[in-house]
This record gives structure tokens, sequence and C-alpha cells, in this order.
């Protein structure tokens, strides 16, 4: 079994333009999925923003971000990013979970969701905020 911890950035509209810099500087596979592409549009104007993405280089540079939607708050600086923990073995994550939770304040169950077999997001008691998830492969076409 193994898992990756990687930074998990947030933003609001500069998610793509972010990765695609990110790209340019340490090159890699850039994945992007767009609140549309999951089924998960709050707003209209945000269809096309970043739900999801991720740029990973050969070299192990690994690096996640995402668009905050409207709906929630969000400031620059104020929980400018999360630490995600995906694996492949839903038993493993499942249990880094349930250990995390304790005393934390639960964000997102622990639940299968459109991008992921498993997928939660908490913060933690010293105010770290987790996502945990179960990788899954993502076919953009």
């Amino acid at each position: 079994m193994s898992v990756n911890v990687t930074p998990h950035l947030n933003f609001r509209g500069e998610a793509r333009a972010a990765l695609e810099f990110y790209q340019s500087v340490f090159g890699g596979q850039l994945a992007v999925v767009t609140y549309a592409d999951t089924g998960n549009v709050a707003a209209a104007e945000e269809a096309d923003q970043v739900s999801w993405g991720q740029l990973a280089s050969e070299a192990g540079f690994r690096v996640m971000a995402y668009d905050v939607p409207s709906g929630t708050d969000w400031q620059p600086g104020v929980i400018p990013f999360f630490v995600s923990v995906r694996g492949a073995d839903a038993e493993e994550i499942t249990r880094y979970w349930k250990a995390l939770s304790q005393d934390a304040t639960v964000v997102a169950a622990l639940a299968p969701a459109p991008w992921a077999p498993l997928y939660g997001m908490l913060t933690d008691r010293f105010g770290v905020t987790w996502v945990l998830d179960v990788e899954a492969a993502w076919d953009a076409s």
C-alpha cells in the first residue's frame, strides 16, 4: 500500500491558470476536471472552473488545485490550501479518515463521489483542512 501527500491549493477562478503556470515551470501531465464535467454546477458562470486539477511531473513534483465556488466563503490567505492524502486502497484511506476525524469538523463525510470511489474533507483539531480520497483514473474524453 502507498499514499501520497499533495499540496491542494485553493483559488477563486484562477486554478487553471495557476496549474498551467506550474506546468510551464515543472513540466509534467496536467489533469483538469471542471464543475461541468462532474455535473456539480452551482452557478452557470462557474461551470468551466476547476473542480479538481492536478499537475504531476516525472520528477515527482505534484500539486492539486481547485476553484472555490462563489457560494463558499473564501478569502485569499485564509485556508489557502488543503493537505490531500490519496491512495488506491479504500481500507487504508478509511483508517486514516477515522483517526483524523477524532475531534475534527467534518466538511464532507467520507463517501463515494462522482470523481472518486471515496472522498472526504475535514478540518482537524489543529485547524488543518484535510482531503482524503481513493484515487481514480480520470478519462477526459
